[in-house]
């Protein structure tokens, strides 16, 4: 079965995000190797020392030796290139967008059991480190620092829509540069990771629909009306599905 696919049947919480963003990253390439990338991890997760107590000393010890002793660090160079939001790529070169490096932050705390959580605004995405009531912020894009304060609008994602996050920072801009195609792959990907999100399948069908592939847009949107019970989006589908038939 495709690992992505796979992915799709998850419950929430039994979604490792470190090695769901490998196997979507592994998409990309014909031959994946991933046993470089599973050592790394395994060698941070090894390092950080487990036995911290409390949400700040925690939060320090992940920022030492994810940012300053590893260098993970954000893009402020390049920040819009792919690679960006390959989490292969971002392990390799040590640098990548706000999404991709939290998930490697989480990943490595949760490795020892501790509390770890993502939390977003548009735009940018911080780690949360601790219970709620003792939560502590990093910022993992600009060199894991701690953050004073906290961050307005913020609200926690879970591990099903942080990967559908990292994989929509590449379909954007696939769009914005006009690629359908690779927008189209990605859209793909999107509704293979997260079958149960009806936008997903709705943006994918009208990929599919411009490439001039109607039977696949059919597909896309008998897959979405499963998804959905509101009556204005299954008024859209009836409207689309009756579009493909002109």
């Amino acid at each position: 079965m495709d690992p992505l696919a796979t992915l799709g049947c998850y419950d929430d919480a039994e979604i490792r995000l470190d090695l769901a963003a490998l196997d979507i990253a592994a998409a990309d390439r014909v031959r994946p190797d991933l046993s470089g990338p599973l050592l790394l991890l395994d060698s941070l997760a090894a390092r950080l020392p487990g036995a911290v107590r409390g949400s700040a000393a925690q939060a320090g010890a992940l920022g030492r030796l994810l940012a300053r002793e590893e260098g993970f660090t954000g893009d402020c160079d390049d920040y819009d290139h792919p690679r960006n939001a390959d989490f292969i790529s971002v392990l390799e070169r040590r640098r990548g967008l706000p999404v991709a490096l939290a998930i490697l932050y989480v990943a490595i705390a949760r490795r020892h059991g501790w509390a770890a959580n993502l939390r977003g605004v548009p735009g940018h995405v911080f780690v949360a480190i601790g219970p709620e009531a003792e939560q502590v912020m990093l910022d993992p894009f600009h060199d894991g620092r701690m953050l004073e304060n906290a961050v307005p609008g913020t609200r926690p994602m879970d591990n099903r829509e942080t990967l559908v996050r990292l994989v929509m920072n590449q379909a954007s801009r696939a769009l914005k540069a006009g690629d359908e195609p690779r927008a189209l792959t990605l859209y793909r990907r999107l509704t293979l990771v997260a079958p149960g999100m009806p936008a997903l399948w709705w943006e994918r069908a009208r990929l599919e629909q411009k490439a001039g592939d109607k039977d696949a847009a059919r597909r896309s949107l008998a897959a979405m009306r499963e998804t959905t019970h509101d009556p204005d989006t299954v008024g859209r589908i009836r409207a689309a599905f009756e579009a493909l038939a002109r």
